[in-house]
């Protein structure tokens, strides 16, 4: 069974808008490091459209064929959870029916595990109990708004730290796998 890894930048206040935090040489190196650790990511309809616009043009230019991220996402493979897209493309399927059974179907394939992020599609698989690991980079800033990570969330996860990295930026990645 592959895993499904969630990742998101947040803020120290609890923020995720990524137009406040810098993403910098060494995130986007950590970005690509997460995604050569999958073979497929899930996305909600925002975080695709986002990802679509911000790394898809750029991976045409010399300039982003040269960055890892922009490669290694542009290849990917994308499942993408929608109720109001009809298509999509960027090597990308639409998941359809039960979201708990679409993601547990993809589980099930051979492969080297699952991404995902954002901020509500994330919310419905961690009520699902479907994430196997969390992922938090914490930057050094407090942003005083923006989405936070699991408002809403209906019952805790208990989850234990297994990996900790410091960054030049002072920003802290904190990787956690829930208690079972």
């Amino acid at each position: 069974m592959r895993p499904l890894r969630y990742s998101i930048n947040v803020t120290l206040d609890g923020c995720c808008d990524h137009r406040v935090m810098s993403g910098g040489e060494e995130m986007h190196r950590r970005a690509a490091e997460n995604l050569e650790r999958a073979d497929g990511l899930i996305f909600g309809r925002v975080i695709y459209q986002m990802m679509e616009e911000a790394f898809r043009p750029a991976a045409q230019t010399a300039e982003g064929r040269s960055d890892p991220f922009v490669r290694t996402i542009d290849a990917a493979k994308k499942y993408v959870v929608s109720g109001t897209l009809e298509s999509v493309d960027w090597n990308a399927e639409l998941l359809s029916g039960d979201l708990a059974e679409a993601v547990q179907r993809l589980k099930q394939e051979p492969g080297k595990g699952l991404a995902t992020g954002g901020v509500t599609l994330p919310l419905a698989l961690a009520e699902l109990g479907l994430i196997d690991e969390y992922e938090f980079i914490v930057h050094p800033l407090l942003a005083g708004h923006g989405p936070s990570v699991f408002a809403g969330l209906s019952k805790h996860v208990a989850l234990k730290l297994v990996d900790r990295v410091e960054y030049d930026s002072g920003a802290v990645a904190l990787r956690y796998e829930p208690q079972r």
